[in-house]
């Protein structure tokens, strides 16, 4: 009897000691600071092959953009990796030969697609969130120009630099 006498003042003390006691509250911020990215990915312009005085020939590369979103870019392109080459008129180069062709933001061939330098036109866009990829097409025309109907027979190859500025 005794025990269960001393257990109920214990358990009695504690718990007046429980609804006597006092609290306090804080809050505190939780923050973060998303910083805008692009990323950006380019398929293999391939022409098919080209035969001198045939007719000009032309394939499409796409230009994947992922940006976070609402982030305004703009796509630039170079003149290329081969000597010579510009913006206005690109080479492709086998050996010391040359094929000239460009690159247009249109399928009319009518806007050059580079770095808004001259005439050339530059793409831009909005990012729709990383995950989500916007796509631009890339029209390109190797004409049959004099120039070309005196190529050598080879492979002929050139490297465009991609620049997203955002």
């Amino acid at each position: 009897m005794r025990k269960i006498q001393a257990m109920t003042l214990i358990f009695g003390a504690v718990w007046a000691g429980v609804a006597g006691s006092a609290t306090t509250t804080t809050t505190f911020a939780v923050t973060e600071s998303v910083q805008a990215t692009c990323s950006a990915t380019a398929t293999t312009l391939a022409f098919s092959a080209y035969t001198p005085g045939a007719g000009a020939i032309s394939n499409n590369s796409t230009i994947s953009v992922k940006c976070t979103k609402n982030t305004p870019y703009t796509i630039s392109l170079n003149g290329g990796t081969t000597t010579g080459g510009t913006v206005a008129q690109r080479l492709m180069a086998s050996g010391a030969s040359k094929l000239q062709y460009n690159l247009f933001t249109t399928a009319a061939f009518n806007q050059i697609f580079g770095d808004g330098s001259g005439t050339s036109k530059t793409v831009a866009g909005t990012g729709a969130g990383v995950a989500t990829a916007n796509a631009v097409t890339v029209f390109g025309q190797l004409p049959d120009s004099a120039a070309n109907q005196a190529a050598v027979p080879g492979s002929y190859t050139d490297t465009i630099t991609v620049t997203v500025t955002y």
